[in-house]
């Protein structure tokens, strides 16, 4: 069961990039939450695979000489669904379907593997914990900053200062 959850379904054992595959498994297990439980449900989702994710690393891979293995990808779940939380609740908020917001999901996903990849500042220092903790901070920090990066894109585009927003009729 340990393996099953921080392979995420096994989409960690998906090559090459492994992390990417996580995350993209990610996309629509966010959207069948969201469909059931709204942008709330991401969010506890997220902080409930985030504990889950500290216990199955700490009991899998206590005795491992590695603690951060490739298939293990629930963190990029958890990174990545903290990165799509503006777009979820940008959508619920305005009223329409998540898919709506195609570019703001597109965004979220291309900049929390950007974070997740290049560890920049704090990200990089968390990551060399070498711990589970380090290994699921890490994701989560990324996932932060994606969704700051969403969000000020989308203080761009409903500003006006990137251009007219298509009627979404």
């Amino acid at each position: 069961m340990n393996r099953l959850a921080l392979s995420f379904f096994g989409s960690g054992y998906i090559r090459p990039a492994p992390g990417t595959w996580g995350s993209l498994a990610a996309l629509p297990a966010a959207w069948l939450i969201y469909l059931v439980a709204g942008p709330f449900g991401i969010a506890i989702g997220a902080a409930l695979l985030y504990a889950l994710g500290i216990y199955a690393l700490n009991a899998e891979l206590k005795d491992a000489d590695d603690h951060d293995p490739s298939w293990v990808v629930i963190d990029e779940v958890v990174g990545q669904w903290i990165a799509l939380l503006p777009i979820a609740f940008g959508a619920y908020n305005a009223g329409v379907s998540p898919l709506a917001l195609w570019p703001g999901i597109v965004a979220a996903f291309l900049f929390f593997r950007l974070f997740d990849i290049w560890k920049p500042w704090v990200i990089g220092k968390v990551d060399a914990r070498g711990d589970a903790t380090g290994v699921m901070l890490d994701d989560v920090l990324a996932g932060l900053f994606a969704a700051i990066v969403v969000l000020a894109l989308a203080a761009l585009v409903h500003s006006g200062v990137l251009g007219e927003i298509p009627d979404q009729q």
